[in-house]
């Protein structure tokens, strides 16, 4: 390994989901593992079974994680901003990981000697993120170690993950895109919600009284969904969408 190669900081922006997983470990076959950082953000939020499977992967590498935390949970956080968020605007993407992450950076990873990765997972749909990412990071530098292979779906990455001895996350395999927050993101449609509804209903009943609360502190029609209905967007409350499913069933 060149001097240069040993002296860069390998800084892996770590969600605890399968894309970022799997760019810490094909970066860890090609870099000495002590010069890596897996850093992550703790919403206060996650499932579980992030936490399982980030010490997993963890120790796989024989990286230790580096946690960092604004200290709130999205409610938190929209009560404090006075706005709730929602798929056009996620704030809380903002303020719970880019910021502390970034905050962690500027005090911990110096630009000339640091190169960020990012597991942007390798599809048409999220290959073009990559510029506008790029962007947002500098002035570091950033890497993608997913993107210079073919297109691959999910369940080829959660197989990758399985083939390297990993188990992956569960929400996964209850039928979740992705794996954050729990599986209440304000980023999912009505589908996520509605299955977030019949696997985890306590979860379901506590972002609708969230969401119920906001709608109350701020004395607005808002809502985290909306739908088209003959060509008109409509707000979607959770109340009203758990009301529809059941009626329903």
């Amino acid at each position: 390994m060149s001097t240069q190669t040993a002296e860069l900081q390998h800084v892996v922006q770590f969600s605890g989901g399968v894309g970022s997983a799997l760019s810490a470990l094909h970066l860890a076959e090609r870099v000495d593992p002590n010069t890596m950082t897996l850093l992550i953000a703790d919403t206060k939020a996650e499932d579980e079974d992030l936490w399982r499977f980030s010490r997993d992967l963890a120790e796989l590498i024989g990286v230790p994680l580096t946690t960092v935390s604004d200290g709130r949970d999205p409610w938190q956080l929209f009560r404090d901003q006075r706005f709730l968020a929602n798929d056009r605007l996620a704030l809380c993407t903002k303020h719970l990981k880019q910021i502390p992450c970034r905050t962690w950076m500027q005090n911990n990873a110096p630009p000339e000697t640091s190169i960020a990765y990012v597991g942007i997972e390798p599809t048409k749909k999220d290959r073009p993120r990559a510029a506008a990412i790029t962007r947002n990071w500098a002035p570091w530098r950033v890497e993608f170690p997913l993107l210079d292979g073919p297109d691959r779906t999910k369940a080829d990455l959660l197989d990758e993950l399985r083939e390297r001895g990993l188990t992956p996350p569960r929400l996964y395999e209850m039928g979740f895109e992705h794996n954050n927050c729990g599986g209440a993101c304000v980023r999912a449609g009505q589908r996520q919600w509605c299955n977030l509804l019949d696997v985890f209903p306590e979860r379901y009943a506590r972002a609708e009284a969230e969401e119920e609360g906001i709608r109350t502190y701020l004395d607005k029609d808002v809502s985290i969904l909306r739908r088209i209905r003959e060509g008109v967007p409509q707000r979607l409350t959770l109340a009203q969408l758990r009301r529809e499913q059941e009626a329903a069933s």
